[in-house]
C-alpha cells in the first residue's frame, strides 16, 4: 500500500523560499513573481497556469497545496460594520479575524495562535489557554479569505490597508511563522503592504523582542503596557514576573525607528485597578521623550470577567493628564462589541 505525498503548502513560502524552489528546479526564475502576484495581487486560490511552463505546472500541483483556512462562521456588527470571522484548520482547531472598518476601507486584526500562553486577566483568549501556534500560511491564509470575503459580500470594497497581529495568540510567542507572514504581506511582488502599515503586538515577550531589531523587517511594534507599576502589570500579565517592564522597554528602546515611526503603547482602561490620576502621572513619566504613542482602550467586557470599564469623565481626565506630557494620546472607541469582536474579546471556543 503506497503512502499518500504530503504536500507543503504554498502560502507557507516568501519570495526567497519559491524562488529557490523555482531554481533548483531550473524552472524560468520569470515564475516565481508571477506565482506571487497570482495569488497575493490577485488574490486567487486556483493554481496558476497562465505563462507557466507544463512541467513547473505539473511540479507544483504534485508538490503544492494550494487551501486556505475553511471559513466556519461570518458575525457582522450591526453597530460599525465589523466583521468577525471563525475560521476552521486542517485539523478541527478553529481562530478568529476581525475585519475593522474605517474611511472606506479596512485593518485586519490576524490571530496567530490558537489560544494563547499569556493567561492575561484582562483577555478573553487566554481563558482558552494554548493549543498551538498557527503556520504561515494560516496566517496568511485569513488576510487572503477576508479579502475574498469582501469582494463577494462588499464588492468595492476590498481595500484591506493595515495589517496589525492583535487577534489570538501572543505574536513574538510564535515568531518565524509570524515574521516569514510579514515578509509575505511586505512583499511588492504580492500584497505590497507599506511597511508601517503593520503592527505587531507584543505583551512582552522577551526572547521575541531580543529577536527583533535584527530580524522583525521594520514594521511597527505594539507593546500591551496596561500599567507602569509592576504588581498591576503583574496582575494583568503574568509573564510580567518572567520578562519585567523596565527589562522591556530597554530593549524595546532599543529598536531603530524610521522618520515619523512611534512604539504604540496599548493601555487597557480598567475601574479602580488603572485608571487613577496616580496612574496617568506614572504612565506619562515612564513614557514621556520616547518616540511613543499610546492607545488608551476602555476595557470591553467577556463571559466570566470581573472588570468593569470607567466612566467616560475618568477616561478623559486620564487622556488629559497624558496630554501634558506632550505624548501623542488616542481614546479607542469600542467595534465590534456587539458580536465580541472588540479587543481582549476573542475566543474561538465561545458562542454568541
Amino acid at each position: 500500500m503506497h503512502k499518500l505525498k504530503l504536500k507543503h503548502s504554498f502560502y507557507d513560502l516568501n519570495f526567497s523560499d519559491l524562488d529557490l524552489i523555482i531554481k533548483q528546479n531550473n524552472f524560468n526564475t520569470s515564475v516565481t513573481s508571477l506565482l506571487f502576484n497570482w495569488h497575493y495581487k490577485k488574490k486567487n486560490t486556483t493554481q496558476c497556469i497562465d505563462n507557466i511552463a507544463k512541467p513547473a505546472i505539473k511540479f507544483f500541483e504534485s508538490n503544492f497545496d494550494f487551501s486556505l483556512p475553511e471559513l466556519d462562521t461570518v458575525h457582522q456588527s450591526t453597530h460599525d460594520r465589523t466583521v468577525k470571522f471563525l475560521f476552521k484548520l486542517t485539523d478541527q482547531h478553529k481562530v478568529e479575524t476581525v475585519l475593522i472598518p474605517f474611511h472606506n476601507k479596512y485593518s485586519i486584526c490576524l490571530s496567530s495562535q490558537v489560544g494563547c500562553a499569556m493567561n492575561c486577566s484582562f483577555c478573553f483568549t487566554g481563558k482558552q489557554g494554548l493549543h498551538r501556534n498557527l503556520l504561515t500560511s494560516e496566517i496568511v491564509g485569513q488576510f487572503i479569505q477576508a479579502w475574498r470575503w469582501l469582494a463577494t459580500n462588499r464588492p468595492g470594497e476590498e481595500r484591506i490597508l493595515n495589517i496589525v497581529f492583535m487577534g489570538q495568540g501572543e505574536p513574538l510567542h510564535n515568531f518565524d511563522a509570524v515574521k516569514k507572514a510579514c515578509e509575505i504581506f511586505l512583499s511588492k511582488h504580492g500584497a505590497s503592504i507599506g511597511v508601517q502599515k503593520i503592527t505587531i503586538s507584543t505583551a512582552g515577550y522577551l526572547p521575541g523582542l531580543k529577536r527583533w531589531s535584527e530580524e522583525i523587517p521594520g514594521v511597527n511594534l505594539a507593546l500591551s503596557l496596561h500599567s507602569p507599576y509592576e504588581e498591576k502589570r503583574n496582575e494583568l500579565i503574568p509573564i510580567n514576573k518572567k520578562y519585567p517592564l523596565p527589562e522591556v522597554l530597554s530593549y524595546i528602546d532599543k529598536i531603530p525607528l524610521q522618520k515619523k515611526q512611534f512604539v504604540t503603547y496599548e493601555y487597557i482602561l480598567i475601574k479602580d485597578l488603572n485608571d487613577s490620576t496616580d496612574d496617568a502621572n506614572k504612565l506619562g513619566e515612564l513614557l514621556v521623550g520616547k518616540s511613543a504613542y499610546i492607545n488608551l482602550i476602555p476595557f470591553n467586557a467577556f463571559p466570566g470577567s470581573d472588570y468593569k470599564q470607567p466612566d467616560s469623565n475618568t477616561i478623559e481626565k486620564f487622556k488629559t493628564i497624558l496630554d501634558t506630557y506632550k505624548i501623542p494620546t488616542l481614546i479607542r472607541t469600542a467595534k465590534g462589541d456587539d458580536v465580541l469582536a472588540a479587543c481582549g474579546q476573542l475566543n474561538s471556543k465561545q458562542t454568541l
